[in-house]
């Protein structure tokens, strides 16, 4: 898989932040995310010769290519992985941006070593990605409509089988370290708004604090306090909202904004611009904790929420 050789270790975290921060500028009096926009339904890539869906950071970035583009498949490949399978770019399409992380093994030294206590790295290497709809001789499976009802039982399914402890009640949403338990208003006082269901609504507030859940001592153990000192809070607040967006995704969802969302987002938009690596750093925990809670899965539910 082939890399740009203009895009550094360094840069990759700036090329992919900007693009995403140049995104949520085009309406600067709704600073959201682009994919918690009306109407945004976006389905999670996945690469054309792999199968394999992307992952962090990578969703985020071929999300924005995917909605400023209006693509709507979802597949993404290299150049060279389009020539692998027959297929090939039109002349002067623009590649999208990704990035790979490669382990390496180094000493004390910080040379490459084979000794038995060694430091495991990962190193970022930028890579180039065209979807689907860029290239000729790819036929391009238009995504059929998602069942409503077939959609909130996969969802429901979902939720159950992670184990969390739901109270259903009140007015507000959050989760509750000292009893281990979420609590959310009943999805009758959710509402249907800008192309979104009430369902979407709902589903949405119960994935952030799900993954506030996943992110528990006695679970992943998350903590953003050591490496982000007062910026811990918003960080962790990112990466709920990050998880509530690859969840919904899943199960073909609309996301919305978490209702705490307008009391952190100025803070967060500020953090991505001073630190590239930011924005890195929430979704590869939003990851980490999707796939935590995938874990609680039976393969069934599993492939009720990815073909959802």
């Amino acid at each position: 898989m082939p890399s740009d050789p203009q895009t550094s270790r360094t840069t990759i975290y700036e090329t992919i932040t900007n693009s995403i921060l140049a995104a949520i500028a085009t309406d600067p009096g709704d600073p959201i995310m682009p994919w918690q926009r009306s109407g945004a339904r976006p389905v999670l890539p996945t690469n054309a010769v792999t199968g394999q869906a992307y992952r962090g950071v990578n969703i985020l970035s071929l999300w924005v290519t995917a909605l400023e583009r209006g693509y709507g498949s979802g597949t993404f490949a290299t150049l060279r992985q389009w020539n692998q399978i027959g297929a090939s770019v039109r002349k002067g399409e623009k590649a999208s941006p990704i990035v790979f992380y490669r382990e390496t093994i180094v000493d004390a030294e910080g040379s490459s070593s084979d000794t038995t206590d060694p430091e495991r790295r990962f190193l970022a290497r930028g890579y180039w990605v065209f979807a689907a709809e860029q290239v000729d001789g790819y036929a391009v499976e238009p995504a059929l409509p998602p069942n409503p009802i077939e959609r909130s039982a996969a969802a429901d399914a979902y939720f159950a089988a992670t184990g969390a402890r739901i109270v259903i009640g009140g007015a507000q949403a959050y989760y509750r370290p000292s009893t281990d338990t979420i609590h959310l208003p009943d999805e009758a006082r959710f509402f249907a708004t800008d192309g979104r269901t009430r369902s979407d609504a709902f589903y949405s507030v119960l994935g952030h604090e799900t993954t506030h859940w996943a992110g528990a001592p006695n679970r992943l153990n998350r903590d953003f306090g050591k490496r982000f000192g007062d910026e811990a809070y918003c960080f962790e607040e990112a990466c709920a909202e990050l998880g509530a967006c690859f969840i919904n995704a899943r199960l073909g969802l609309a996301s919305e904004p978490h209702p705490d969302h307008a009391r952190y987002i100025h803070h967060w938009l500020k953090v991505m611009r001073a630190n590239p690596r930011a924005l890195f750093a929430a979704a590869a925990k939003a990851q980490e904790a999707v796939a935590y809670l995938d874990g609680f899965q039976t393969p069934a539910r599993a492939h009720a929420a990815a073909a959802a």
